[in-house]
């Protein structure tokens, strides 16, 4: 079957109109790439419009302070997209004197890039002839061919990027590459495929042995931890809270948060009295503690799921080292306190 020459026909037919296919620059096709990681497109595209217009170039990327990167990229999530994305900015300016890597294997050396991002961008931009594997391309290829290898493994990888690449159309690999990414995203979904649209559907092995929804194989080795997490939101009498930066490695590395206490189980009015009591910030001083959600916010991540619960503590006395609470939007934070910073309403 001539799978290549079908995929690019009906791509061209089908193709949605998105930014990022009306340009090769480099920069634009990485950025949404990078966008693009664990993301849907419809998630994906204001992020990639906000960046585009406040980081034009990848000059102004690098010279972009930390902070304003991830309150740019703040309800994106994985934000060591965004932290890798900044990196390699100042890579591209200060060691590359601002030109974009133009081959597979120099792209890949940026940080946070891999295989898929590094063919993609080679592709495009470069015409290089490397196919790209994404969720997509493991969904399409496993269930036309009937592959039920774990795609979550090293073989998995080994087959089925050795398969795209033999399937890659040669002399328009950025056209190819495009339209098995659409071709998943669009017809072959994870759940509910359009399959009497798909040009393949007389040919599709897990529809002859009915076993579309099995396919493809992902091994469970994922663990999900639960965890209880109080935020102490301090409120001065001069109208003023208490933000800290996270530390060390982490998804929410170098984001702002409320002060945290993390308990073994479910928190009650007494612990976290008992607790804050001990806060620096709040020794010797007069306050009253409420809860603004008695029913814990869970917030799912990939590796655990978080019980969170925000405490307010209405302090009687000025709070000349906080953060007034009009300037708090500022701050880079992580979706789960972003929400609740506008619900609270300061």
């Amino acid at each position: 079957m001539n799978i290549s020459k079908q995929l690019i026909n009906w791509y061209t037919d089908n193709k949605r109109d998105l930014p990022w296919r009306n340009t090769k620059n480099p920069y634009f096709i990485w950025l949404s790439e990078i966008i693009l990681q664990q993301t849907q497109v419809i998630q994906g595209l204001p992020y990639y419009e906000s960046f585009i217009a406040n980081f034009p170039t990848v000059f102004d990327l690098a010279e972009a302070e930390e902070q304003e990167v991830l309150k740019l990229w703040q309800g994106l999530g994985y934000y060591s997209r965004a932290r890798n994305l900044h990196a390699s900015a100042k890579y591209i300016v200060t060691e590359l004197d601002g030109k974009f890597p133009d081959t597979f294997e120099e792209i890949i050396k940026l940080k946070g890039v891999g295989d898929y991002t590094a063919s993609a961008i080679a592709s495009i931009c470069f015409d290089e002839v490397t196919a790209v594997v994404d969720g997509n391309v493991y969904r399409a290829l496993s269930r036309l061919y009937g592959i039920e290898t774990p795609i979550n493994t090293t073989q998995g990888f080994k087959t089925f990027k050795t398969l795209a690449q033999q399937l890659i159309d040669t002399k328009q690999p950025a056209t190819f590459n495009q339209a098995i990414m659409e071709f998943g995203a669009r017809l072959c979904k994870p759940k509910n495929p359009d399959c009497n649209s798909c040009p393949f559907n007389n040919k599709c092995v897990a529809i002859q042995k009915n076993i579309i929804s099995d396919l493809p194989v992902k091994l469970k080795n994922t663990k999900v931890t639960k965890k209880h997490f109080n935020y102490i939101v301090i409120l001065s009498r001069d109208q003023k809270t208490i933000l800290e930066q996270r530390q060390g490695q982490g998804i929410w590395q170098n984001l702002y948060q409320f002060p945290l206490i993390e308990t073994s189980n479910e928190a009650n009015h007494s612990t976290i009295y008992s607790e804050i009591e001990n806060l620096n910030v709040l020794k010797g001083k007069t306050f009253q503690l409420t809860v603004f959600n008695q029913k814990p916010i869970i917030h799912k991540l990939s590796h655990q799921h978080l019980y969170t619960k925000f405490w307010i503590v209405n302090l009687e006395q000025e709070l000349p080292e906080g953060v007034l609470t009009s300037n708090i939007q500022t701050y880079p934070v992580p979706i789960l306190i972003g929400n609740f910073i506008e619900k609270f309403n300061f």
